[in-house]
């Protein structure tokens, strides 16, 4: 039987989806759709659960070496890395896909 992790979202991950859910239920006016999105993230991060090596790594580096890898979830990318030794995954940012990936991963902290 596989194993399950125990998902864990840093403070800097649930600071970006504060970020994004006001930015959609503020700036373009759609409240519901924010409340929407903050569900599908919860639902797909939960899922991190169960294998969560079936998702790739970044491909940026250094990154890619740290064994940090990137889930999407509709237009954004959820970054995360596992913790084989605590079988916990650690939700480290989200963020949306257009932004410039390489200066975001150089401000995402790697700890919980």
């Amino acid at each position: 039987m596989k194993k399950r992790y125990e998902v864990k979202i840093t403070q800097y991950a649930e600071q970006s989806m504060r970020e994004i859910a006001f930015y959609i239920a503020v700036d373009l006016m759609s409240p519901e759709a924010a409340v929407n999105l903050m569900k599908t993230f919860q639902t797909e991060i939960n899922k991190l659960d169960f294998m969560p090596e079936r998702i790739h790594l970044t491909p940026e580096e250094p990154w890619h070496s740290l064994g940090i890898r990137r889930m999407v979830v509709k237009n954004y990318y959820v970054y995360f890395w596992i913790d084989e030794e605590n079988s916990k995954v650690q939700v480290t940012d989200v963020t949306y896909v257009k932004r410039n990936q390489q200066k975001r991963l150089e401000y995402m902290s790697l700890e919980s």
